[in-house]
């Protein structure tokens, strides 16, 4: 009997042995995957770096001056002013469309679109009219805006130039 406790000793140490072995081989390639990644991500960093390098290089306020002057042919690119904003309120929106009262249809039906499938190119014109290219106040809501005719320098509208002459 005693034998057989022995032999059973044995082999559980020699089965613990064989356990610690593996997780110490197992640990190690662990360790060296993460040094790997750690090494990765260390040299992404240092290309983020010198990305972020270049671009604050090639964005330089004079050097886009310089671009924007040999590209103004093509480009028409105009430096912002301040005189060019104007507040939410003097913009002139579209009224709303009303629903039809005595239309018992479904009002959200034209919103997704013809339900046959239809060519967006077969819809009425006046469809796009609905939104200009350039929201210009109108004379009205101007009026409405300054009721005694004098503009404040903050209500002021200034055309946006079109094309900036060289």
């Amino acid at each position: 009997m005693r034998a057989l406790l022995y032999a059973a000793t044995v082999l559980m140490v020699m089965g613990l042995a064989f356990w610690a072995y593996r997780e110490n081989y197992r640990t190690q390639a662990a360790i060296d995957d993460m040094n790997r990644v750690q090494n990765e991500i260390a040299g992404l960093r240092e290309q983020l770096g010198v990305l972020r390098a270049e671009w604050a290089f090639l964005n330089r306020p004079e050097r886009l001056r310089e671009l924007v002057d040999l590209n103004f042919d093509r480009l028409r690119l105009v430096p912002v002013q301040a005189d060019q904003f104007v507040d939410t309120t003097h913009v002139d929106y579209p009224a709303p469309r009303e629903p039809d009262p005595l239309s018992d249809a479904d009002p959200m039906a034209d919103v997704d679109g013809p339900a046959d499938g239809a060519d967006m190119a077969a819809a009425p014109a006046s469809a796009g009219a609905a939104i200009p290219d350039r929201v210009a106040p109108s004379p009205q809501a101007a009026d409405a805006a300054d009721p005694q005719g004098a503009s404040s320098p903050t209500t002021a509208r200034r055309p946006v130039p079109k094309e900036r002459q060289p």
